[in-house]
């Protein structure tokens, strides 16, 4: 500013002085003062012509020019390209920071002081039916009219959640239980609130097998023991012959029995799924695993029936399997088993092992038993379920086998397949994956 004040003096002085010398020195001060007042109105059309750009179009500033409004407009437009760049940034991480939210797998939405929707991710939109956009300003009890939900938003006291059927058409459309919603709010720069709602369906039904499971555990295991004390009781309390001593002592053998294998199946569950997956290194004969569930099932059929049954085994192709030998065997046996136990005496079971043209390998067991309905089959893999209970503990059946021979298929990467008629039979498979088959023509080379 002093070097501005010292240029208007030397040019007022200047144009004093070329004035006298033109007009005479008595015209000197006239001339003078004439020089500042042009020198002022330069500068005020200067300020005024910045001033303009600023109001229509401040990105449209002259580039530097002479003289102080020429610096003054250069330094607001750096300010300004700094400011923008600022905004910028700040734009790119807010649009950062909603694409976060957008992908989150928990829903979220802002409310304003009246409960109108601000904003919402997709994922709420799509939990409770409402359109992102559309419904933009609508107030969220007006498109979400669960009354538990509802009561929970005027109440004010958000200490808990709420928990509701999600009402979008997407979310339960394809599944054959209600999708299960958890609603949370927050309250947060004064009466604005925030939900976030998250998805509780798989949490529910894990909840309810567990209890299904130490309810159904507890009633396998409470049978036997009641059929065992009663025969203690019988034996401490009643005189009885050597025969009949024999007998009980027999049947309490046999419940003792059915709780040991209740036990082991259970033990073998939890190992299975705490376990690691089986490692592809280790390879056992096919031939090795079939012959030895040939001879337990030969056992087993002349003990649940005298007549037997019509046994088959047959090996397409000579090959290896690589995984853990005794979960394999647990698999095939149990597939085994179970055919043999829902068989009729007299009746056939069929073994085989056969490589698919893709190089995968299929071990399946077929009988002529009395088949499964189509209702039944979804649900045979899960634990302790029985098509006819009676029947199941009869032959000395867990409720477990095909719980275990689906955890055993899942860490090898096999699928395993049911199909059944009612009246004509069952055929159970285990499809092992290519890269856990190999001939055994390829081991010779």
């Amino acid at each position: 500013m002093p070097f501005r004040i010292a240029t208007f003096l030397i040019a007022s002085i200047a144009i004093g002085v070329g004035a006298g010398a033109i007009f005479g020195w008595k015209f000197g001060w006239l001339g003078a003062w004439l020089g500042a007042a042009l020198w002022l109105a330069l500068d005020a059309w200067r300020a005024e012509r910045l001033l303009q750009v600023l109001r229509n179009n401040a990105a449209g500033l002259p580039t530097r020019g002479a003289g102080v409004w020429g610096e003054l407009s250069e330094r607001i437009r750096k300010l300004l390209r700094e400011r923008e760049q600022q905004t910028r940034q700040a734009e790119d991480r807010l649009q950062e920071f909603l694409a976060a939210i957008q992908a989150s797998p928990n829903g979220v939405i802002l409310l304003d002081e009246q409960g109108r929707i601000e904003w919402c991710n997709q994922t709420a939109a799509s939990q409770f039916g409402i359109d992102a956009e559309r419904d933009l300003l609508q107030h969220l009890a007006n498109l979400v009219r669960d009354p538990a939900f509802v009561a929970y938003l005027a109440s004010w006291n958000y200490s808990r959640d709420v928990v509701i059927d999600a009402s979008g058409q997407g979310q339960a459309q394809h599944r054959s239980h209600p999708v299960r919603l958890s609603v949370q709010v927050h309250p947060y720069a004064g009466n604005r609130r925030m939900l976030l709602t998250r998805d509780i369906t798989a949490l529910e039904q894990a909840e309810a097998m567990r209890r299904d499971f130490v309810a159904n555990v507890s009633h396998e295991i409470r049978t036997p023991l009641t059929v065992l004390a009663g025969f203690v009781e019988t034996l401490q309390n009643l005189p009885l012959d050597a025969d009949e001593r024999a007998r009980y002592l027999s049947l309490m053998s046999q419940q003792s029995h059915r709780m040991e294998t209740l036990v082991n199946d259970l033990l073998t569950l939890s190992r299975l799924e705490g376990s690691a997956a089986p490692s592809g290194n280790q390879w056992i004969r096919i031939r090795a695993l079939m012959a030895h569930c040939e001879d337990e099932a030969r056992g087993l059929s002349g003990r649940l029936a005298p007549q037997g049954h019509r046994l088959s085994f047959d090996i397409e192709a000579e090959s290896e399997i690589s995984g853990a030998p005794t979960e394999l065997q647990s698999a095939m046996s149990n597939l085994l088993s179970n055919a043999i136990r829902y068989t009729p005496g007299g009746g056939e079971v069929a073994v085989s092992w056969r490589l698919l043209p893709d190089g995968r390998g299929e071990y399946a067991v077929r009988d002529t038993g009395p088949g499964i309905a189509a209702e039944h089959i979804p649900r045979l893999t899960e634990r302790f379920y029985r098509i006819d209970r009676s029947r199941s503990r009869e032959t000395g059946g867990t409720g477990l086998g095909l719980a275990i021979v689906k955890h055993i298929a899942q860490r090898h990467g096999a699928e395993l397949r049911i199909q059944s008629t009612v009246g004509k039979g069952s055929r159970f498979a285990l499809v092992f994956p290519a890269t856990r088959v190999r001939e055994a023509r390829v081991l010779a080379k």
